[in-house]
């Protein structure tokens, strides 16, 4: 008997998929709270368009397929920031900027990891295109951490990096040879401190500078010597200083997985029960059609991350016994409980799953 869905792939059975959906509202509605609109963009896009927005080498990620329309090849989107980066920079290209769009679909991607075995998945966040200050990241990063605390998250913790601090380096006061400038990074991202040390030792103090987010900037800041970071880190600060006591905080300067395409700033969101992080965000650049760039800066949430790290997903639903008046359930209804309405003499509490009992007037737990 074949399998009943491809290696990947799964159904999302209730409560879970009440939970996932519930959890990209709250997400969503802050996001609206702050002036984010929403934008949907479509599944699949013609794959060189979608390919010359996504980072280098995205389509690898990516499934494609050849329209019978067209006669085009199609990719089904592994990543939605390219398509709201689209949308920005060509039927939005006319409005004011900062332009704030939020968003939430499915992604597909060809192959998974064995940390993320799932190809496809939810994906929710917000772009604020025209901006990559530290005023955007304050908010953006905002944003972020008050989404988490309205979908249920705790024990939320934002780890900071800097994607182009080597190449800032490298450019001024500590120069690499070109040719040896990828391998730097790779190895400094792994914290491989006797690769690093044969490359270019001056860069091994960098490996040291992680940690909790108070001690790492004052070892950037001594490492610093000549002031090459100290706007990058004095932003840092402002952005930390902006989330009080939200949110735990870390700083890992040469981590660079999965920020290929960041700018200045990038950081990852952790939540209590999760093995691995929920969210990830910062800069980037936007490619306008003729060629022109445009800053932007935003985040993006996983939905089934953050469902997967909770610790129970819960049922509420009352039962309505046979002959239940409809006004009693109307009114049960509109003050925030799901009620089961009973079809038959023969259904339960029990048998539909619920919670609580309509007794007498009042609903009491089973």
């Amino acid at each position: 008997m074949t399998p009943l869905l491809p290696e990947g792939f799964r159904d999302t059975l209730p409560p879970f998929a009440d939970a996932a959906s519930a959890v990209e509202a709250r997400v969503l509605a802050v996001a609206h709270s702050h002036g984010y609109e929403r934008a949907d963009p479509p599944l699949a896009e013609f794959a060189d368009g979608l390919g010359s927005r996504l980072k280098a080498g995205g389509l690898t990620d990516a499934v494609r397929f050849v329209d019978p329309v067209s006669q085009r090849t199609l990719a089904i989107r592994p990543d939605l920031t390219a398509q709201i980066a689209r949308i920005a920079a060509t039927r939005m290209g006319h409005h004011p900027r900062p332009v704030r769009l939020c968003y939430a679909g499915s992604v597909m991607k060809l192959r998974a990891s064995q940390l993320a075995p799932a190809r496809e998945s939810r994906q929710i966040g917000c772009e604020l295109v025209g901006l990559d200050s530290v005023a955007a990241a304050c908010e953006i990063v905002g944003v972020a951490v008050e989404g988490l605390d309205a979908a249920g998250a705790s024990g939320i913790s934002v780890d900071f990096t800097l994607p182009d601090l080597v190449d800032t380096l490298a450019a001024g006061p500590l120069p690499v040879p070109v040719d040896r400038l990828a391998a730097l990074r790779d190895r400094l991202d792994a914290k491989d401190a006797g690769a690093v040390a044969a490359i270019a030792p001056e860069y091994l103090p960098l490996i040291d500078a992680a940690g909790p987010f108070a001690t790492a900037m004052d070892r950037l800041r001594a490492f610093d010597s000549g002031g090459v970071l100290a706007s990058r880190l004095d932003g840092l600060a402002t952005i930390a200083a902006s989330l009080g006591d939200h949110a735990a905080l870390t700083l890992d300067p040469t981590e660079r997985h999965g920020f290929e395409y960041q700018s200045w700033l990038g950081f990852s969101l952790f939540v209590a029960g999760a093995a691995r992080e929920v969210g990830r965000g910062g800069t980037y650049l936007v490619m306008h059609e003729n060629g022109a760039e445009e800053t932007a800066t935003g985040f993006s949430l996983f939905a089934d991350a953050l469902v997967a790290s909770a610790a129970s997903v819960e049922r509420r639903r009352l039962f309505l016994p046979l002959g239940t008046s409809a006004g009693d359930g109307a009114a049960m209804r509109a003050a925030g409980w799901v009620t089961v309405t009973a079809l038959t003499a023969a259904d339960t509490p029990q048998t539909q799953l619920a919670t609580h009992l309509w007794v007498d007037g009042a609903a009491r737990a089973l």
